[in-house]
């Protein structure tokens, strides 16, 4: 390679270097704008806008989180064990259901591929799916009703089912050759080899029970039973009620003390950490398994 060549390459790694630090950056500011609100004072989010530093910094949208700290705990082990349990099951149903998709052997696959499709266009409506979960599964007021909803989905399963197909037959013939059963062969062979796809779904899954208010909302009555996101709601609900109200002066000189907005940004704080925290652990396959499930096959 000439000086000349080598050059240009140095010039254009340069440029696409400064271009994704800037992209990156751009990424960032969002996130500091966020908790730069959190810290800032209703005053000066109403004068001034977000901004990327507070003005005044204050905690009072903290302290005020902190007074139902109890409640907040609680909900956060809940959506914690929710995100945990739904993710594992989650991703055990999902690449069964591919698995079986995937297995070229199976004659019936073409039907249960259509079967499938079918579920991601049309449904039963809201009201047959509550009557379905609270009167014949009878989930209400139970853990499982936070997590058995969304258990299976269609558009996953077809993303691990195209990475399963870049898997070679001959594994499969080899290992039932051995004795291997069709379980075996499932959970020892083929989920080990779809560990970046499996990681990738996986991210889905667990941003999906984390963020997910709404079946809280339709089956969880019990205090006790609430996730995170569903008691957050609930509390800016509260507050938008006491900004809005004018059915006495008394509740408006209350509500105009409330720092509504940096409340807001202190619960996206409080809400996010956990998943920025997840997600360095399984960047690394993110692309990978992302490119090769919607890509092969």
């Amino acid at each position: 390679m000439s000086t000349a060549t080598a050059r240009k390459t140095s010039i254009g790694q340069l440029v696409i270097l400064i271009a994704i630090a800037l992209f990156s950056v751009s990424c960032l500011l969002p996130f500091v704008m966020v908790i730069s609100g959190s810290l800032s004072t209703e005053k000066d989010i109403m004068d001034h806008g977000y901004a990327l530093l507070p003005k005044t910094i204050t905690f009072d949208s903290y302290r005020i989180l902190l007074l139902g700290s109890n409640r907040i705990f609680d909900a956060y082990g809940i959506s914690i064990l929710v995100t945990a349990a739904g993710t594992v099951l989650s991703l055990f149903v999902t690449s069964m259901g591919a698995y079986v998709m995937a297995r070229r052997s199976f004659k019936y696959r073409n039907i249960f591929s259509i079967y499938v499709i079918i579920t991601m266009l049309f449904n039963g409506g809201l009201v047959p799916w509550y009557i379905i979960c609270v009167r014949y599964l009878d989930l209400k007021d139970t853990l499982w009703a936070l997590i058995l909803p969304m258990l299976a989905n269609a558009f996953n399963m077809f993303l691990i089912r195209n990475f399963m197909l870049s898997i070679p037959e001959d594994l499969h013939e080899s290992a039932k050759m051995d004795g291997a059963g069709e379980f075996r062969i499932f959970y020892q062979l083929i989920l080990p080899l779809s560990l970046p796809v499996l990681a990738t779904v996986g991210l889905f899954v667990a941003l999906s029970y984390w963020n997910d208010w709404f079946l809280g909302l339709m089956f969880v009555d019990k205090q006790e039973l609430q996730p995170l996101q569903l008691l957050l709601r609930t509390l800016v609900s509260n507050v938008e009620f006491l900004k809005s109200s004018s059915n006495a002066a008394a509740m408006q000189r209350i509500s105009a003390q409330i720092p509504s907005e940096s409340i807001k940004m202190a619960l996206t704080v409080v809400t996010i950490g956990p998943i920025i925290f997840l997600y360095p652990f399984v960047q690394r396959f993110f692309v990978k398994g992302l490119m090769v499930g919607a890509v092969k096959g």
